[in-house]
């Protein structure tokens, strides 16, 4: 019986979590640029995407000076992007 209750958690829990990567979400960087895609919350510079992009948001964090960000995949292939700044992503 503990075997089941266990194994019911886990799914629970790896559902949860699949459902929270899945929220669609686009890129919307309202200074009409390409949204800067780092390697942590204020780190180095790895990429750029234009607005429009579909994502999903995998994790998030907020920095030191309490803005917050976003660990982004891809919509479609679920490949990780990066870090992106949280309010220039809007999910529906």
């Amino acid at each position: 019986m503990r075997t089941i209750m266990v194994l019911a958690a886990l799914i629970a829990c790896a559902c949860a979590t699949s459902a929270a990567a899945q929220s669609r979400c686009k890129v919307m960087d309202p200074t009409g640029t390409p949204l800067n895609v780092r390697s942590s919350p204020q780190g180095n510079i790895v990429g750029a995407l234009p607005n429009g992009v579909l994502v999903s948001i995998v994790d998030s964090a907020v920095d030191a000076n309490g803005k917050p960000w976003a660990y982004i995949a891809g919509y479609s292939h679920g490949a990780p992007i990066g870090w992106v700044f949280r309010e220039f992503i809007a999910c529906y």
